[in-house]
C-alpha cells in the first residue's frame, strides 16, 4: 500500500507562504481571533488543511507571526516619520495617528494580541522593546521634550505619547463590547475612526499651545 508523502516544507513556495498568511489577515479582520478556525484560513486561501496545520502548526502559531509582521512593518513606515526634521511636531503627530488608525483598521484585534503579549511575557516583547526604544530616540520625541524648557508644557514630554496612543487604542479595546452591546456597528466604528483622524491631533494640540 502506498501512502500520501506529507509536503515538505521546502515544497511551499513563497507565494504560497504568502497566500496562506493574506487568507489568514483575512479571516482575522472579519471574524476575530476567538472566532477563527484553521480550516476557515485553509478554505479562504483554497489550500489543504493539513498543509496549513503541517506548516503553521497552529491558529496562535500562525497570528504570532503575522502580528510581529505587523509590528515591525508599521516601526518600519513610522521611522522615516519621527525622524524627519523637516516636519513640526503636530505634523508628525497627524501622521502617525494616520499610519497607526489604519495599521488597527485592517488589523482590529491588534491591540487584545499586544495586551496578551504583555501579560504573557512573550517573545514577541523585545522587538516591541527594540522599536519603542527608536522612538524614544527620534526626532518626534526630542521635539517633545522641547517642549519643557520651552515653557510649553510643565509636565513629562511622555504624556503626550501616552495620551495619542491611548486615544488611538483605546477604541479598538472597546470595539469587542460595543458591537455586542449593540451600540454601533461596524460601518458606524470606521467611520468613528475616520473622525478620530482629524480629531486626535487637534486635541493633542491643543493640550501642546494651550
Amino acid at each position: 500500500m502506498k501512502f500520501n508523502r506529507m509536503p515538505k516544507k521546502t515544497d511551499i513556495d513563497t507565494s504560497t507562504e504568502e497566500r496562506l498568511k493574506e487568507a489568514a489577515r483575512v479571516v482575522f479582520t472579519r471574524n476575530g481571533y476567538a472566532a477563527t478556525k484553521v480550516r476557515d484560513i485553509a478554505a479562504e486561501a483554497n489550500i489543504n488543511l493539513a498543509l496549513v496545520n503541517y506548516y503553521f502548526r497552529s491558529k496562535e502559531k500562525l497570528f504570532h507571526l503575522i502580528m510581529t509582521e505587523t509590528i515591525q512593518g508599521l516601526f518600519e513606515k513610522i521611522r522615516p516619520i519621527i525622524n524627519d526634521e523637516s516636519t513640526t511636531l503636530v505634523e508628525k503627530i497627524e501622521s502617525i495617528v494616520d499610519h497607526y488608525l489604519e495599521l488597527l483598521l485592517a488589523n482590529p484585534d491588534f491591540p487584545l494580541f499586544i495586551v496578551n503579549e504583555l501579560l504573557s511575557g512573550s517573545t514577541t516583547l523585545p522587538v516591541m522593546t527594540d522599536n519603542g526604544r527608536m522612538f524614544l530616540n527620534s526626532h518626534f520625541f526630542k521635539q517633545l521634550r522641547q517642549l519643557v524648557p520651552d515653557g510649553k508644557i510643565q509636565f513629562h514630554p511622555v504624556n503626550i505619547v501616552m495620551n495619542m496612543l491611548g486615544m488611538i487604542v483605546f477604541p479598538f479595546l472597546m470595539r469587542p463590547m460595543l458591537f455586542k452591546s449593540g451600540v454601533i456597528d461596524e460601518a458606524e466604528f470606521k467611520r468613528i475612526i475616520e473622525q478620530r483622524k482629524k480629531l486626535i491631533p487637534m486635541w493633542l494640540s491643543d493640550i501642546i499651545h494651550n
